[in-house]
């Protein structure tokens, strides 16, 4: 269950948050309740196979789920781009680990030993969250992080191309890793730096652009390497 719900926040909050959805969201407390709505569903469908009996759980995770964005939408600039981003994921994830806490699926003197035994007993469910989360969840937190830590900006997520091309690159650099062959990781990751580098010579971007593709690298790199060692 601990793995599921952590799968359902990346899949809800970051795959099936399209890019029209995100900036309607921003704007209007109706993109947040449809929002909302999808957080309530994918987690249901991802608690039943587990537990038909969570649905209470999954009613309040979906309904704080839309508090907090609710919340975040009329914060609008008091705070940092970044820094809403960390805050408004650190709530998240704290009101479903208190859910799992509660249901008794955690246990707080013990929380390290359960994850650990959820990860070692789930396997399947382990891999499938390491590669949903080097896609879109992995280009979303590396641009804030990059944007907000390099140029105290706000990130940019207009260059949609990117964020399809980058997921497949990471994905890929974790399959070779997974698989022992790091030579690959060049082959794979090269490739995009050739024909997305031209594009943002001679600019403003050229700096975050290089910054973010080694952090991706990176970032990928250390998923295959803790996904080979489970």
């Amino acid at each position: 269950m601990v793995i599921a719900m952590l799968l359902a926040h990346l899949v809800a909050d970051y795959v099936l948050q399209w890019d029209r959805l995100a900036i309607w969201k921003s704007r209007e407390l109706k993109g947040v309740l449809v929002h909302g709505l999808i957080v309530l569903i994918v987690t249901w469908v991802f608690s039943f196979a587990f537990d038909p009996n969570w649905w209470p759980w999954v009613v309040f995770i979906g309904l704080t789920h839309t508090t907090v964005d609710a919340i975040r939408l009329r914060l609008g600039e008091q705070f940092s781009a970044l820094g809403l981003y960390i805050l408004d994921q650190t709530v998240h994830i704290s009101l479903i680990a208190f859910a799992l806490y509660s249901s008794g699926y955690l246990m707080a003197p013990s929380l390290q030993s359960d994850l650990s035994l959820a990860l070692i007993h789930n396997r399947a469910l382990l891999f499938i969250l390491g590669y949903v989360f080097v896609s879109i969840p992995a280009w979303i937190l590396l641009r804030f992080v990059v944007y907000g830590l390099t140029a105290g900006l706000a990130p940019d997520f207009s260059d949609t191309p990117n964020k399809y091309a980058s997921s497949l690159e990471r994905s890929l650099v974790v399959t070779a890793v997974l698989l022992g062959q790091f030579i690959l990781v060049p082959l794979v990751t090269l490739p995009r730096l050739v024909f997305e580098g031209p594009h943002v010579q001679d600019s403003q971007r050229t700096a975050l652009y290089l910054t973010e593709w080694l952090a991706s690298v990176a970032l990928a790199m250390a998923v295959g390497l803790w996904l080979r060692q489970m």
